[in-house]
């Protein structure tokens, strides 16, 4: 019986997975090693194993990648299987949530945290005020301008104020 050293397994199972998925038969002419080890190796791996090869890492360090494939591992569970896949993971459904929400609008980056959203109030907040005051401001310049030319204009007509 032939041994596989883990590195090994853990190779050929990551090109069993997606985003490279090739199938059993490609990697079984390739390889040599019979369909029934590699199919009994991708179960194990899907049944308890962890998207990512240090389970140490908590989700939120994880890779755009392995969220990407968690995504696709995910997409067609209904919403106990979902759940049933977060707990034997140790994710929440609100980060899957937030990885196809990320996925979807196409960014590289995850959606704003709380903190992030926070800050962004803030600012914007800010910027609503400054712009108050600058409207403000600018209406205050405008009357000054119109007052100006008015005193000008009626000096030209009547001539200074201080001859009688």
């Amino acid at each position: 019986m032939v041994r596989y050293s883990n590195e090994f397994k853990h190779s050929i199972i990551a090109r069993m997975l997606p985003p490279n998925a090739q199938s059993v038969a490609e990697i079984q002419v390739e390889t040599g090693i019979a369909n029934q080890t590699l199919y009994s190796w991708r179960k194990k791996a899907l049944d308890g194993g962890k998207p990512v090869v240090n389970g140490d890492i908590p989700a939120s360090a994880w890779s755009n990648e392995t969220k990407f494939c968690v995504l696709l591992e995910t997409a067609s569970l209904n919403e106990h299987e979902l759940s049933e896949y977060c707990r034997s993971r140790g994710l929440y459904v609100e980060q899957i949530q937030q990885w196809r929400v990320a996925a979807v609008a196409g960014q590289s980056k995850d959606v704003l945290n709380h903190r992030e959203r926070e800050e962004f109030n803030q600012l914007k907040k800010k910027n609503k005020a400054l712009e108050k005051e600058l409207r403000r401001k600018e209406k205050a310049l405008a009357e000054t301008a119109a007052l100006l030319v008015l005193r000008k204009k009626a000096q030209a007509i009547w001539g200074d104020g201080e001859d009688n």
